[in-house]
């Protein structure tokens, strides 16, 4: 693993994770535009949905594990990346007095500059989630004694675990983040009757059914209906 990417990451919600640390010269300062904005429904006081990319990183040197003997201490830097929280009543004739963040904090010992290591990091956050999604499905029946079952097996593992977002994603809101496993428990895994009338197929579905309408969204999707003339 590269050397990047070996950093103890810390997500916090305090209002500055720098809190009582003494400020020197060799801090600096990065402002960063992120190509993958994070929209505002995730974060607190905000109704109002919109997308916020503009972001900032500030670093610090680091000593991790600075309480214990001298070999067993790490130098590294100490990354912050800073979110403004918008205000939703900006407009509303509530200006904003002073501004809030949010925070996200990690520890490196690589060399990349401080922008360069933060979407470094960030980017190895979101497959350490996928990764994990994968073994507990299905990376859980691996390895196989042959090499090309295994290969075979990882290459449809990938290609269920594409469509099983997809339709998460094309359902609605509510289980586009959801893990594959609550996917399948709620969208495919469906305790349905298939009925035939009239040359026609006819899914029989459970009444009051918590999930019928993000179902519904998805198959409307896959099977839309023709255009009546």
């Amino acid at each position: 693993m590269p050397r990047e990417l070996c950093a103890h990451a810390v997500a916090t919600a305090v209002s500055d994770p720098l809190q009582g640390h003494h400020t020197s010269s060799q801090e600096t300062s990065s402002p960063l535009r992120s190509s993958d904005g994070i929209f505002t429904r995730e974060l607190s006081r905000v109704s109002v949905g919109q997308w916020i990319s503009a972001a900032e990183d500030a670093e610090t040197p680091f000593t991790a594990f600075s309480s214990r003997k001298q070999a067993e201490r790490v130098t590294g830097r100490l990354v912050v990346r800073r979110i403004p929280d918008p205000n939703p009543h900006a407009g509303a004739g509530q200006p904003t007095i002073f501004q809030t963040y949010r925070f996200h904090a990690f520890f490196t010992t690589g060399t990349l500059d401080t922008v360069a290591a933060d979407k470094t990091h960030r980017v190895h956050a979101i497959i350490e989630q996928v990764n994990a999604d994968l073994k507990g499905s299905a990376l859980a029946h691996l390895p196989s004694g042959v090499f090309t079952a295994n290969a075979a097996w990882l290459v449809l593992a990938a290609i269920a675990f594409n469509l099983t977002r997809a339709a998460a994603t094309v359902s609605g809101t509510t289980l586009a983040k959801a893990r594959t496993a609550t996917v399948r428990r709620k969208l495919i895994s469906v305790p349905a009757r298939i009925a035939s009338s009239a040359r026609k197929l006819m899914v029989h579905l459970p009444a009051d059914w918590p999930w019928e309408t993000a179902w519904t969204d998805l198959f409307n999707c896959a099977f839309p209906r023709p255009a009546e003339t």
